[in-house]
């Protein structure tokens, strides 16, 4: 009898324990295959698409110059200071000039005397021009004389011997004031020298800019090749983007674009496209394309960050959904719709995409509602019960 009991009570509770089995599994199995989910709802509707190739980049300038001295000196004056707008030939930079002043007032005084020099020979080779027509006229006297056996031949000797005299004498007047020449070109040459590097000590703007850095203080000595300042040109300013060479293809000298500033990122400044690079980084796969940009916030900065959108194509009065309610199987893109409070699969043909937005071609029409389960981990598959807001 009270092994009968046993017996009875151990089959209860293995019939509990299934029964509680039983029990738990149906409810899983309603839980997942027969409880509504939970969706949000997304209405189709037309309206206009833009779709945009986005890039990242910084901003730079197309004309920068670093201004440098030609020549090694002392700042004495600096009249341009970070953030300062120039105009071309203004004077930025003035270095000492007091030693290179001096050189030049030597080289003028050196000028002066070797052209007094040659105003001398000039004379001394007037005067021996004056002894050879002398002489020349005194050979001709006596040569005359000779014929008429007046004059003996020494005298003729004597007259030729002055006429050669009197030439050698030209000559040499001639050859130094060549040679005086000559020197007044060196005295010339040295003087255009010193004045060049007196001017060198002036530094002007090459053109009207933006003073961007100043890296030198009156009193500092700059050397050729050192920064004093920088400058750039604000007539173009481009952003220079990297964009993934995938979208090569569409893009184009002179399309639209929009730039977005790290700064302010909830405004876009207008911009188009400049021109598009020829090489593509080996290691990201992107290449550069250099966006104009067409109007600047208030402060900025050459070499801030900044995004860049170009439209490649625009659309208007198109379906459009959002393309968060998109889903992909099978490689194939569809949307969940409903259909009498259950799931229903559609696939759908998609054409211009934008960050948000994706526009219908086929599959879907104007008024249609998309749905997607609130709980992104809840799975939806065709003809599962759903509970629509």
């Amino acid at each position: 009898m009270g092994q009968a009991r046993k017996t009875i009570v151990r089959w209860l509770w293995r019939g509990l324990k299934w029964g509680l089995v039983v029990a738990i599994a149906g409810y899983l199995i309603y839980l997942f295959r027969f409880s509504p989910v939970p969706v949000a709802s997304h209405r189709i509707e037309r309206g206009e698409i833009v779709a945009e190739v986005m890039g990242t980049g910084t901003l730079e300038a197309r004309l920068k110059v670093t201004i440098s001295p030609k020549i090694s000196g002392r700042i004495r004056e600096l009249r341009a200071d970070q953030g300062d707008r120039v105009e071309a030939g203004e004077v930025l930079v003035r270095l000492d000039d007091d030693e290179l002043a001096q050189q030049v007032e030597i080289s003028l005084a050196s000028l002066a005397v070797t052209q007094a020099a040659v105003d001398r020979l000039k004379a001394d080779r007037g005067r021996a021009m004056a002894v050879l027509a002398q002489a020349r006229r005194e050979h001709e006297r006596v040569q005359r004389l000779v014929e008429q056996e007046v004059s003996t031949g020494s005298e003729f000797d004597k007259a030729v011997e002055a006429v050669a005299i009197a030439e050698a004498g030209l000559a040499r007047a001639e050859a130094s004031i060549v040679e005086g020449q000559q020197q007044v070109l060196a005295a010339e040459k040295t003087l255009a020298f010193q004045r060049a590097r007196l001017t060198d000590t002036v530094i002007k703007a090459p053109f009207d800019g933006l003073i961007i850095q100043r890296q030198r203080d009156p009193g500092d000595v700059a050397v050729p090749g050192s920064r004093i300042l920088q400058i750039v040109s604000t007539e173009q300013l481009w952003i220079r983007a990297w964009i993934d060479e995938t979208e090569m293809a569409r893009l184009d000298v002179g399309q639209p674009a929009r730039v977005v500033f790290r700064s302010e990122p909830e405004r876009s400044y207008t911009g188009k496209v400049l021109r598009l690079g020829k090489e593509a980084d080996r290691e990201t796969r992107e290449f550069i394309v250099d966006v104009q940009v067409l109007e600047l916030p208030r402060n900025w900065a050459i070499g801030q960050r900044a995004e860049v959108y170009i439209e490649t194509a625009r659309k208007g009065n198109v379906p459009l959904l959002n393309a968060a309610y998109v889903r992909w199987v099978d490689d194939l893109p569809g949307v969940f719709v409903s259909v009498e409070d259950r799931a229903a699969w559609r696939p759908v043909q998609l054409g211009l995409r934008s960050p948000e937005m994706i526009e219908i071609l086929d599959g879907l029409q104007p008024g249609d509602t998309v749905i997607v389960p609130r709980d992104q981990k809840a799975g939806l598959v065709d003809g599962k019960r759903i509970e629509v807001p």
